[in-house]
């Protein structure tokens, strides 16, 4: 994978480590307690360039494209950061790319610059009470009243939806099914719109995860997002990279257990000597490798085809067409990354023994926080069954 050898990103690379490090491992396991990131952490972030590595310059970015990303996003987990806590700090990753890619520049400089540099946070809201995967069932309306849109609904497991600034909201503008979608962004701050409650959770508890209401919720007209009803066509483009970075976390996270439970039975001694002299624990520790490495390369090699076809098949469109041919595979690279590490993380807390189960180690908090990876961004089941419908294998 010689296009990952590349100074540039493993300067960026190095620059999350040292953020990880120092702004993160002190103070994750007290914002776990206390369900959220501080503010103060997305503006550091994004004075280092972080928030915004795989975006363009023009909109506030670092032009890395999608390897610069997963270069952000390996390091941040292969240093100890947790799932939660990159969940909360880059919501950027799900709230922003519909209107990068509308290309609306009033949009891209109220709401896209100000986030990318940590000053204002945003949101995604598509989840709802009566459905998860099944975008097109959605029931949010937005109705157009003379320069407004006006809009009724409910969302949940809206991630950084109680310290959100703004809300980037899929509803219903036109009729039944996907084609009927709009995205637009409603500023937290409107009349009618509230956080109905702050999610408890499993895992990811560093993330502050939301219920949230809009009752007559009027948005001036220009903060729809694109053309009316095209919302649908935009989110499933951004789900490709999403999907990617989910995948990125996923094996990032084994990778990093795996360090830990290495070092664990090198140094733990029963019945006389260490842990890893034992065959079981040394077939069980190449199989993570192993696994971890399959995951990780088939990701690279994707992240790497994104940004060659972005920059081939652009041609002044919104879309690139060439990127709807990946779908099938970014649902392939989560569901294999996912699929790893769970079993990497199950076979690390195994090796731990008693100490894998308290709070007294990393183990336990990944244990938690990575099961919600084959929920969100799509179900390991409903990636499958669309993977097979791009491939052309449904009845």
């Amino acid at each position: 994978m010689t296009t990952w050898n590349d100074p540039e990103l493993e300067a960026l690379s190095a620059t999350v480590r040292g953020f990880v490090r120092d702004r993160v491992l002190p103070h994750q396991r007290t914002w776990e307690t206390e369900g959220q990131i501080p503010r103060e952490l997305s503006s550091e972030a994004g004075e280092l360039g972080l928030l915004g590595a795989g975006y363009p310059s023009a909109v506030g970015g670092g032009d890395g494209g999608a390897r610069a990303t997963l270069a952000v996003s390996e390091a941040f987990h292969e240093t100890g950061g947790a799932g939660g806590v990159a969940s909360a700090l880059f919501t950027t990753g799900i709230s922003l790319p519909h209107m990068i890619e509308a290309g609306n520049q009033q949009q891209i400089e109220k709401w896209v610059v100000p986030a990318l540099e940590g000053r204002l946070i945003g949101s995604l809201g598509i989840t709802e009470p009566s459905g998860g995967s099944d975008v097109g069932a959605l029931r949010t309306t937005a109705r157009r009243e003379d320069s407004e849109w006006v809009l009724n609904g409910e969302k949940t497991f809206i991630t950084s939806g109680t310290r959100a600034d703004f809300v980037v909201t899929a509803a219903r503008t036109g009729g039944p099914g996907s084609q009927g979608i709009s995205l637009i962004v409603v500023p937290t701050d409107s009349p009618g719109f509230t956080v109905a409650k702050r999610l408890e959770k499993l895992g990811w508890r560093s993330s502050d995860t939301a219920e949230l209401v809009y009752d007559d919720v009027r948005v001036p007209a220009e903060n729809l997002i694109g053309e009316e009803n095209s919302g649908f066509k935009l989110i499933s483009h951004a789900f490709v990279t999403e999907r990617l970075i989910l995948a990125s976390q996923a094996y990032s996270t084994a990778q990093r257990c795996l360090d830990l439970t290495l070092q664990w039975v090198r140094d733990r001694e029963t019945f006389g000597r260490p842990l890893i002299t034992r065959q079981g624990v040394q077939n069980t520790l190449s199989l993570m490798a192993q696994r971890i490495d399959v995951a990780r390369v088939y990701t690279r090699d994707l992240a790497a085809r994104w940004d060659r076809t972005v920059d081939e098949t652009r041609e002044n469109t919104p879309i690139p067409s060439g990127t709807q041919d990946m779908v099938a595979h970014a649902c392939f690279a989560k569901n294999q990354a996912v699929e790893c590490a769970e079993w990497a993380v199950s076979q690390s807390l195994q090796l731990f023994g008693g100490m894998g189960y308290t709070t007294e180690t990393e183990i336990e908090m990944h244990y938690r926080d990575v099961r919600i990876l084959a929920i969100g961004g799509g179900t390991t089941e409903i990636l499958t069954s669309l993977a097979a419908k791009r491939l052309g294998m449904m009845g």
